[in-house]
C-alpha cells in the first residue's frame, strides 16, 4: 500500500506536472519548427544557420561549448538555429545576472584585502600573492589569515561538529544547501534550528529548488516559517521552458554568529552520513572554518539570499562586534582564500583555481571528485602535470550514483593514463567529496566537481588553504582512503563492456549539457 501511495504521489504530484508541461512546450516548438522545415523559410534559417555559426565561432566561451552549439545547427538547421535564439533571449538568466551584480556589489565593501595578509603572503610566495590577486580582482574574494580550519574526513564528523556548533549561537545562523532531504540528519539540524529560532536567534535557510520535484512539498518554506526559521527556494522548478533553470544552487554553506562556517561536499539528506546506504559506503568531506576568513561565507550567503529580496540589507550587522577568540586547540595558522563561484558572470573561478594548483604543482596533485566530465583545458592540465613527473592522482567512485556520469567519465581514462595520471576507484561505494590536495602546502574543499555543470553552470563555493597545518590532515585522509581503492590500468579499460564503452563515447556528443 505504502509503494502504491508512492507511486500515485509520483503520477499525480507536482514532479509529473512539470515533465508533461515541459514536454508539451518542447512538442509544440518540435511542430513549428517542422512547419517551417516544409516551407520557403527553410532557405532564410539556413542562411541564418551560417550566421549563427560565426556568431557561435566568435563567442568567449569554452570550445566543448561552441561545439555543442555548431552540430544541432549544422545537423537540424532550423530547429538548432531557433533554439539558439531561443536560449540567447532568455530574460528570466538577464533579471538574475543584473540582481545579482547588485547584491555583489553591496558586499564589496566588506571584503577588502587587509594589507598586511596579502604582504605576508607575498613575502612567503610570490605565486600565491598573484593567484590572490587574481581571486580578488576577478571574483571579490580576498585572502585572510587568522584563521582556524578543522577537516571532516567523513559526512558523519561533519554533522556532528555541525549539531554542536548550532547549539552555540546567540546572533544569527545561516544554512545554504543545494539538497535537503527530511530524516534523521535534517530533523536532528531542525530540532536545534527550531529551538535557537524560539531563543531569539535568527534563523535563515535556503535550499535549492530542485528539491521541491522529488524531495520537499513545494510549499515547505512555509512549514518553516511557522516554526521561527526564515526560508526560502533558489529558483523554483516550474513548468516552462527557460535555461536559467539549469544554474542550480549548489552551494553547502553553513555560518554561525559570523565567527564559524562549514562547507564541503556534505548535503543535508541521511545518506551523506552513511545513515541510509544507497551507493555503498559514501565518503564525502567538508570543513569548519573559525575566525576571520568566515566573513566571506557570510557575503556569499547574503548574496544569494538578497537576489530575490527588495528590503535593503544590513551587511554589517552580520560582522562579529569583535574578533573572534580562539579556544584551545584552534590555533589559527597559513592562509585560507574562501570563494564562490557564478555561472552569470564570463569568469571560471573554480576551474582556474585548479588549473592553478596542477600548473604550479611540483611534487603531486591528489583528487576525489565524484564526476570526471572534462573540458580540452582541463585534461590538457591533468596530461602535463603527470607527463612533466607530477604524481597525479584521481579517486571516482565504483559505485555511482548516476550511470551516464560515470560511462562518460570512463571515455577519459585511457587518454589520462596514457599520460601518467593514475586513476582510482573506491571499492566500497561511492565518493561524493571534492577535493584538490598538492605538495603539502596547498588544498582545495568545497563543492565543485570535475564536470562542465559544476564548472560552467551551477553556483559553488570552496575555500583554498595554503600553508595551512589542515593540508597534512587532507592529504593523510587522501593516503587511507587510497587503501580502499583499486587501480585503475589500461587493461581494465579493453576490458570494459563494449556497450558501456559505446554509451560513454556516444555520450561525449553531449558532455557540456552534462
Amino acid at each position: 500500500m505504502k509503494k502504491l501511495r508512492g507511486l500515485f504521489r509520483l503520477i499525480f504530484g507536482r514532479t509529473a506536472f512539470v515533465i508533461l508541461f515541459l514536454a508539451i512546450q518542447i512538442g509544440i516548438l518540435f511542430s513549428a519548427f517542422r512547419w517551417l522545415d516544409m516551407h520557403t523559410m527553410y532557405v532564410v534559417f539556413i542562411l541564418l544557420s551560417a550566421f549563427a555559426i560565426i556568431y557561435i565561432f566568435n563567442e568567449p566561451i569554452n570550445s566543448s561549448f561552441k561545439l555543442a552549439w555548431i552540430v544541432p545547427v549544422l545537423v537540424i538547421p532550423v530547429f538548432g538555429v531557433l533554439l539558439y535564439i531561443f536560449v540567447q533571449l532568455q530574460p528570466q538568466t538577464k533579471l538574475l545576472t543584473k540582481r545579482l551584480k547588485k547584491t555583489i556589489g553591496e558586499t564589496a565593501p566588506y571584503l577588502e584585502q587587509e594589507k598586511p595578509v596579502k604582504e605576508k603572503l607575498a613575502a612567503g610566495s610570490m605565486a600565491g600573492s598573484r593567484l590572490a590577486d587574481y581571486m580578488r580582482n576577478y571574483a571579490g574574494f580576498p585572502v585572510y589569515g587568522n584563521t582556524y580550519v578543522e577537516y571532516f574526513p567523513l559526512g558523519e564528523d561533519k554533522f556532528q561538529a555541525l549539531l554542536r556548533e548550532l547549539e552555540k549561537a546567540e546572533h544569527f545562523i545561516f544554512l545554504e544547501y543545494f539538497i535537503v532531504e527530511r530524516g534523521y540528519m535534517w530533523d536532528s539540524i531542525l530540532n536545534v534550528l527550531e529551538k535557537k529560532a524560539r531563543q531569539g536567534v535568527e534563523v535563515r535557510v535556503m535550499y535549492d529548488g530542485m528539491c521541491c520535484l522529488m524531495l520537499l512539498p513545494y510549499h515547505y518554506p512555509r512549514e518553516l516559517e511557522k516554526r521561527g526559521i526564515r526560508c526560502k527556494m533558489f529558483s523554483p522548478i516550474k513548468p516552462t521552458l527557460s535555461t536559467h533553470q539549469n544554474n542550480r544552487d549548489h552551494r553547502k554553506i553553513v555560518v554561525i554568529d559570523g565567527h564559524t562556517a562549514f562547507t564541503g561536499g556534505v548535503n543535508l539528506a541521511d545518506e551523506y552520513i552513511n545513515r541510509k546506504e544507497r551507493f555503498g559506503h559514501w565518503k564525502d568531506t567538508a570543513i569548519m572554518l573559525k575566525g576571520d576568513g568566515v566573513k566571506s561565507f557570510t557575503m556569499m550567503f547574503l548574496q544569494m539570499w538578497n537576489v530575490t529580496e527588495r528590503k535593503k540589507e544590513d551587511y554589517a550587522a552580520y560582522l562579529p562586534a569583535e574578533a573572534y577568540r580562539f579556544a584551545p586547540g584552534e590555533e589559527p595558522s597559513g592562509f585560507v582564500l574562501p570563494y564562490g563561484d557564478s555561472p552569470m558572470d564570463r569568469e571560471q573561478v573554480g576551474k582556474q583555481v585548479y588549473l592553478d594548483i596542477l600548473d604550479r604543482a611540483e611534487n603531486y596533485v591528489h583528487i576525489m571528485t565524484p564526476y570526471l566530465i572534462l573540458d580540452d583545458e582541463m585534461e590538457n592540465a591533468l596530461c602535463y602535470a603527470a607527463k612533466r613527473g607530477v604524481d597525479v592522482r584521481i579517486i571516482m567512485p565504483h559505485i555511482p550514483d548516476k550511470k551516464y556520469a560515470y560511462l562518460l567519465a570512463r571515455t577519459y581514462y585511457p587518454e589520462l593514463i596514457a599520460a601518467g595520471v593514475k586513476i582510482y576507484e573506491y571499492t566500497p561505494g561511492f565518493v561524493h567529496a571534492k577535493v584538490f590536495v598538492s605538495d603539502d602546502e596547498k588544498a582545495v574543499v568545497g563543492t565543485i566537481n570535475l564536470d562542465f555543470r559544476s564548472l560552467y553552470l551551477h553556483f559553488e563555493c570552496a575555500a583554498y588553504m595554503y600553508r595551512n597545518r589542515v593540508v597534512k590532515d587532507i592529504e593523510r585522509d587522501y593516503e587511507e582512503t587510497l587503501e580502499k581503492c583499486s587501480l585503475i590500468t589500461m587493461e581494465s579499460c579493453r576490458k570494459y563492456n563494449w556497450a558501456g564503452r559505446a554509451a560513454g563515447r556516444m555520450l561525449r556528443l553531449i558532455a557540456p549539457l552534462m
